[in-house]
Order: structure tokens, then sequence, then C-alpha cells
């Protein structure tokens, strides 16, 4: 599967961005979808994580409240609304998918769970 994400920028501190994860080359409908970013210096981190049909979802508790994960199967979309941007959102962010697995009720939410990954959106967020 290829990813490729969408959607990331510069915005002010307060400010939102929907990030989009498209798939290609075969279907992600069926298998558990994630976003991960990396600041500078930083490891990868995992931010959200949602299941093949939508029927759970998982956030890191820094962003709970402020992004939510959501997908489109028709569209073999994953997308990413982060609002309320804090400065510490700043990173390189990342979708991935588990092909492993397909079908699998649970979210994933170590980067060693997922087999393929995008190039990654930088967001920066300003003071």
């Amino acid at each position: 599967v290829q990813l490729v994400e969408s959607g990331g920028g510069l915005v002010q501190a307060g400010g939102s961005l929907r990030l989009a994860c498209a798939g290609s080359g075969r279907s992600v409908s069926t298998h558990a979808m994630g976003w991960f970013r990396q600041a500078p210096g930083k490891e990868r981190e995992f931010v959200a994580a949602i299941t093949w049909n939508g029927g759970t979802t998982s956030y890191t508790d820094s962003v709970k409240g402020r992004f939510t994960i959501s997908r489109d199967n028709a569209k073999n979309m994953v997308y990413l609304e982060m609002n309320s941007l804090k400065v510490e959102d700043t990173a390189v962010y990342y979708c991935a998918t588990q092909t492993r697995y397909m079908w699998n009720v649970r979210t994933p939410l170590a980067p060693d769970e997922y087999d393929d990954w995008g190039q990654g959106t930088q967001v920066t967020v300003s003071s």
C-alpha cells in the first residue's frame, strides 16, 4: 500500500488543520490505520489510531479532546482533524496502515505494529 499525506502547514497556536492520508495500490478498508508524529531530535510517537470500520479510536493523552481521527473507506482515505493546536504539536506527521491483519478490532499503538508508512507532512505551530 502506498500512503500519501497532505494538509500540513504553518498555523498559529489555537488554530486548526485537517490532515488527509490517501491510500493507493490496494484498499485499506479492512486494515487499522494510525497517525504518528516525530519532532526534531525525538522518537516517533503515536498520535491516534482507528479500526478498519471506524468503530474504535484511540488517542495519545496529549491530543485527547483536540484531535479526531476518521476514515472514509469508500475513498480509501484517513483523516486527522486537529484543533486548538499547540506549539508542542509541531512535528512531521505520518500515517500508517497495519496490512498484516484484516478486520482487527483493536487499535495498534506502537510503530512496529504497522507495515506501510507515508512520507509525512510537516505541521508547524507558531506562538
